[in-house]
């Protein structure tokens, strides 16, 4: 539901397969059988490679994710937490919004009131933070994983915004209020 990935890495190897075919029906037939050992070889080392660059970009996109709940949310009872990783799930999910995790979190858009780039996270926005520890940190990492993967069943309806309970930001106006959990509001 969350992920693209997956369909990336068919898409790709069903290129590889078209061209095989190509190839194969293009091509003097006294070369196949080298051009057939190749290829197979080719997309071997493909498929291997791309399940290498995929798993590397996973534990990007998990640190991405598990940094946003631990920022945006550790001091929160666990549902508000598992609340702010599916809000920022349902916004790679939007064709709004960009298509990774981290994308999404690091996202900047210009404010012309204030003349500036605003961060989606406010965290994201402020100075370097330390490094993430404690058991804040691997709770956050366990909500990350959850949400992530798909083992959390999804409870804000397709909420993709939220807010402190302390401001209340104009576009909260103009949407629909899902939930309160802990300290945040969320909308659709």
């Amino acid at each position: 539901m969350f992920r693209r990935s997956r369909h990336r890495r068919r898409s790709l190897l069903k290129d590889i397969g078209i061209e095989l075919r190509y190839r194969w029906y293009t091509s003097p037939k006294a070369t196949v059988a080298a051009m057939l050992s190749l290829g197979l070889v080719v997309a071997a080392f493909s498929a291997g490679l791309i399940t290498a660059v995929a798993a590397v970009d996973d534990r990007q996109q998990l640190a991405c994710l598990a940094r946003n709940v631990y920022f945006e949310a550790r001091g929160e009872p666990l549902t508000g937490q598992y609340a702010v990783a599916e809000v920022t799930m349902n916004r790679v999910g939007a064709s709004t919004y960009p298509e990774t995790v981290c994308g999404v979190v690091h996202q900047k858009t210009w404010d012309p009131q204030r003349r500036r780039w605003v961060a989606a996270f406010s965290w994201t926005a402020m100075g370097p933070w330390p490094e993430p520890q404690g058991r804040e940190w691997q709770q956050a990492r366990t909500v990350a994983k959850a949400v992530y993967h798909g083992r959390y069943t999804p409870q804000l309806d397709g909420a993709t915004f939220y807010h402190a309970h302390y401001v209340r930001p104009g576009w909260s106006r103009q949407r629909a209020r899902v939930a309160q959990i802990g300290k945040h509001h969320f909308y659709q």
